[in-house]
């Protein structure tokens, strides 16, 4: 299981294993090789350019309420049960994690799971000093966030080249977790370009380093004492550190932090593939020497892809000169990549090699619906929209429909409770047509306080209407 970071409680069992004997074997020159790391001068060094995230955050009692008790009572007593409404009272919620300086004038990176949502950030130096800080930007996709605090001559940190790690090397990391400032843990690289799904555009480095809730947005270094990384997460069934940690590469982290400071959004390119792996079943029926490179199930109409002559069953052996063992290998690739970027592929098609090249695109950006709070009639409905790129638009237009794309849901939302699902295309709100999401915006303002709506969505090309219960 997947875990942020950022905060956390879990009971820790401390075990020490004891072994006892004698070896008589002489050290082979490979196992001499194998030496613990000295990290202390290091921690001393660049302990002072890492601080504490401190971030507050409103909750309201009717979103708690709603969050935690309204789903399970309803899985009980159904559409029956009425939950009265509640006062609004705010409820102050504290999180923490930790950031680090990359320049002298106060620009700092943190993750963006640890600012999410906030109403206020301070940081907390290693002296005790106190600093306000404001966000820059964060980017949801590649979970990096930029602060800035005022002054200057803070001591920024060395940047190295994430590219250049190998597998077994040491690494460090500092943090607080569980709130404990400054703590340091150790260990080395176990693996590279790790990635999760698609909803994350940057390749993780998966190191055995010890990181817990707090580490969040912290820095990994290697042994020159150059950022190399920024912890983001690990894999758990506890919660707590099970050996598997996550660190986002300082070299997408640092490509990041130029978009959101110079233009305060990141844009990345489109190509317009959906990839998948190849395992050994498919290798010998594309009579492949061995499980390699990413074979393309769909290609998106007029997207770049079909474009450059892509076609659906092409497998990708090499993009610019790279080889591509698995489909994450060239989704890493893409996501570095940037908007009118050319590319040139290597692929195999009906058992022939061949070459294509193209340009890439700019790739739609989600927009969260103006719905929810930000409307006067206060209706939550849980949803994140974007409008639909033209080969998306191509797909439903045979029946001459146009509109936005579902792409969350919130599982405590009127909109999942009434069935709609992430995918979906709403192509008509409230007897109103749909075709950007300022329309689905125009149409919120004037829903009724209660009562029944129509929402006609088009899903997996089947066109239907879902009747929206709002409470």
């Amino acid at each position: 299981m997947q875990h942020w970071l950022q905060r956390g409680t879990l009971a820790l069992a401390v075990s020490t294993a004891m072994a006892t004997g004698v070896i008589a074997t002489a050290m082979t020159s490979a196992q001499a090789a194998v030496t613990t790391a000295d990290f202390s001068g290091l921690v001393q060094q660049v302990t002072p350019a890492v601080a504490r995230v401190n971030v507050t955050k409103t909750v309201s009692e009717a979103e708690l309420a709603k969050a935690q008790t309204a789903e399970l009572l309803r899985q009980f007593f159904g559409d029956r049960l009425r939950i009265p409404d509640q006062a609004a009272t705010p409820a102050i919620e504290h999180a923490y994690g930790t950031a680090f300086f990359i320049t002298s004038d106060g620009y700092m990176l943190t993750n963006h799971h640890v600012v999410e949502g906030a109403d206020k950030i301070t940081v907390t130096l290693n002296d005790r000093t106190e600093l306000d800080a404001t966000l820059i930007g964060s980017d949801e996709r590649s979970d990096v966030a930029v602060l800035k605090v005022a002054g200057g001559q803070f001591p920024a940190l060395p940047i190295g080249d994430s590219n250049a790690l190998k597998v077994g090397e040491p690494v460090l990391a500092i943090g607080s977790p569980f709130g404990f400032d400054y703590s340091a843990s150790a260990g080395i690289v176990s693996a590279k370009s790790r990635s999760f799904s698609r909803d994350i555009s940057v390749p993780f480095i998966q190191t055995d380093v010890a990181l817990n809730p707090g580490n969040s947005g912290g820095p990994l270094f290697n042994q020159r004492g150059e950022v190399i990384g920024i912890n983001s997460r690990i894999f758990s069934g506890t919660g707590g550190y099970m050996g598997l940690s996550f660190s986002i590469p300082i070299d997408a982290a640092m490509d990041i932090y130029e978009q959101l400071k110079n233009d305060g959004e990141v844009a990345r390119a489109y190509l317009g593939i959906y990839p998948q792996d190849i395992d050994r079943n498919l290798a010998e029926a594309y009579n492949l020497a061995r499980p390699q490179g990413a074979l393309l199930t769909r290609v998106s109409p007029d997207s770049p892809a079909q474009k450059a002559g892509l076609k659906s069953g092409d497998i990708i052996l090499q993009y610019n000169n790279v080889q591509i063992m698995r489909a994450s290998d060239l989704l890493n690739l893409l996501n570095r990549a940037k908007p009118s970027d050319s590319f040139r592929a290597q692929i195999q098609r009906d058992g022939q090699q061949m070459l294509v090249s193209g340009k890439l695109e700019q790739a739609p950006s989600d927009v969260r619906a103006q719905g929810g709070d930000q409307q006067n009639n206060g209706v939550q409905l849980g949803l994140r929209l974007r409008n639909l790129t033209p080969d998306e638009q191509a797909e439903i237009s045979t029946d001459k429909k146009s509109g936005i794309l579902v792409t969350t849901v919130d599982p405590t939302g009127l909109a999942a409770r009434s069935g709609i699902l992430a995918g979906d295309v709403i192509t008509n709100f409230h007897q109103k047509s749909i075709k950007k999401v300022t329309d689905f915006s125009d149409a919120i303002s004037s829903l009724p306080e209660k009562g029944v709506v129509t929402i006609e969505v088009v899903r997996q090309g089947v066109p239907a209407i879902i009747g929206l219960r709002i409470e």
